[in-house]
């Protein structure tokens, strides 16, 4: 059964126990063979932007063209794709300093338009079907944990097909501003499980630092190309991987090739 809420509800509907240091760029990229046992963590919870789906061009492509429409220059764009991690309206705000009200106005414009792109929205990377079907195969516990908006996140889920590989599918419900560590937790508290039972992978810094908050480690992912070189390691990810392969040697150890 498919656990599915918005940020700061209470999951309700999943079975109990089936639900659902150092700093510097290059220390954190050790061999995927020694992620310090992150296959051994049952329940596995995803970003979902850049992380199961390539999202960024349409992201980027539907945010340049509001944009643009109220006034903003090319050269002002220049940073558009790190809108990609942040919550909406807050993002506009964060990356082009909006006030609160431009950034809901330009949020409310860019979901017109994004609500009706449909499949081409949010295809999958290449393997991440088959990772799913193996982490499952191998009875882990799979969540999505997304600031993306319910309703879109659930929709990339069931245009792909891979609904059912999730237990827990958590989104935002409201613009109000949203704390990924407390949506991290709030995955793990419904599916029963603990901290030490669990594993993040996202692709942005947003998503290893609530990880780090919630004493959970976290794998970065640079496949979707939605985070600055280095970003991930400066934000002390456990391991990062370039390739959805790598991503399963980690997930899976061994296993990952069978």
């Amino acid at each position: 059964m498919v656990t599915e809420c918005g940020w700061f509800r209470t999951a309700v509907g999943g079975e109990s126990g089936a639900c659902c240091e150092d700093g510097g760029e290059g220390h954190m990229r050790e061999s995927v063979s020694k992620a310090h046992g992150l296959s051994g963590r049952r329940l596995v919870a995803f970003d979902f932007d850049g992380t199961l789906a390539d999202t960024k061009p349409q992201i980027v492509r539907v945010a340049r063209q509001v944009l643009l429409e109220r006034g903003l220059t090319d050269e002002q764009l220049v940073d558009v794709g790190e809108i990609v991690g942040p919550p909406f309206p807050q993002a506009f705000m964060m990356v082009f300093g909006l006030s609160e009200n431009d950034a809901s106005e330009v949020t409310d414009a860019y979901r017109a338009i994004y609500a009706r792109l449909g499949p081409k929205a949010w295809p999958l990377f290449d393997g991440v079907t088959k990772l799913l079907q193996r982490l499952k195969d191998r009875g882990k516990v799979l969540a999505t944990v997304s600031s993306k908006r319910l309703e879109i996140l659930r929709r990339g889920l069931v245009d792909n097909g891979i609904l059912e590989s999730f237990d827990v599918v958590l989104g935002s419900d409201s613009d109000r501003p949203q704390t990924k560590a407390q949506a991290l937790l709030e995955a793990i508290e419904s599916c029963g499980m603990g901290v030490e039972d669990a594993v993040m992978v996202g692709d942005r810094r947003y998503d290893v630092e609530a990880a780090r908050t919630c004493n959970v480690p976290c794998v970065g992912v640079e496949f979707g190309h939605t985070a600055k070189p280095g970003e991930l390691e400066r934000a002390k990810a456990n391991v990062v991987v370039s390739t959805v392969d790598e991503l399963s040697d980690v997930l899976l150890g061994g296993a990952a090739k069978n």
